[in-house]
C-alpha cells in the first residue's frame, strides 16, 4: 500500500472514533439532562400534591375557627402566589430556581401558622378528617424533601459530567449548562432557640 492511503485511511479512523466518540457523549448528556427535568417533574408534582391538599385543610379548620381568617387567609394567598411560580425545567436558573423555593416557602410558613391556631381549637385536633388531612400534610412534606434530595442527587451528577473532561468540550459547544440546587432557606443555619 502506498503511504499516502495509509494516511488516508488513519485520518479516517481517527475521524470515525471522533464522531462515535461526540454522538456517545453527546447522547449521554441528554439522558443526563433528561433525567433531571423528569426528577424536577417529580419535585413540581409533591407541591402541587400539597397545594392540592391545602383547600380542604382551610376548609376544615375554617368550620371551627371562623375568626382565624387573617390566617386562613394567609394560607389561600401563600399557596395561590406558589402556584404562578412556575419553572421550565430546560431554563431552570439559580435565580428561578430560588425564586420557587421562597414562594413554597411562605407557604410552608403559613401552614405552619395555621397548624399552630389549631392548638386553640381542641374539637378541630379531635376531628378525624382534619387528622387525616394533617397526616396527608406531614407525608406529603416528607415526599417534598425526598424528591428535592433526589434532584439535587441528579442534578449533581449531571452538572459533574458536563464539567469533565472531555465532556466538557461537548457540553459547551451543545449549550448544556449546569443545574442549580435546592438550598437550606436562608435562617435555618441557626437552630431555634428554646425557651421554658
Amino acid at each position: 500500500m502506498k503511504k499516502s492511503t495509509i494516511i488516508l485511511l488513519s485520518v479516517i479512523g481517527l475521524i470515525a472514533v471522533l464522531v462515535l466518540w461526540g454522538m456517545s457523549g453527546y447522547n449521554k448528556l441528554v439522558t443526563l439532562q433528561e433525567g433531571v427535568n423528569s426528577q424536577w417533574s417529580n419535585v413540581e408534582s409533591q407541591y402541587q400534591r400539597r397545594s392540592d391538599l391545602i383547600p380542604n385543610l382551610v376548609a376544615t379548620v375554617k368550620g371551627y375557627a371562623t375568626h382565624e381568617s387573617s390566617t386562613l387567609e394567609g394560607v389561600v394567598a401563600a399557596r395561590a402566589k406558589a402556584t404562578q411560580v412556575t419553572i421550565d425545567p430546560a431554563k431552570l436558573t439559580p435565580e428561578k430556581l430560588q425564586e420557587y423555593q421562597a414562594a413554597q416557602g411562605q407557604v410552608s410558613s403559613a401552614l405552619g401558622k395555621l397548624l399552630m391556631i389549631t392548638e386553640n381549637y381542641p374539637d378541630l385536633k379531635a376531628n378525624q378528617n382534619f387528622l387525616e388531612l394533617q397526616a396527608q400534610l406531614e407525608g406529603t412534606e416528607n415526599r417534598i424533601s425526598v424528591e428535592r434530595n433526589r434532584f439535587n442527587e441528579v442534578a449533581q451528577g449531571y452538572n459533574t459530567t458536563i464539567r469533565r473532561f472531555p465532556t466538557v468540550i461537548l457540553s459547551g459547544m451543545f449549550g448544556f449548562d449546569k443545574k442549580p440546587y435546592f438550598e437550606a432557606e436562608k435562617g435555618t443555619e441557626k437552630a431555634p432557640a428554646v425557651k421554658f
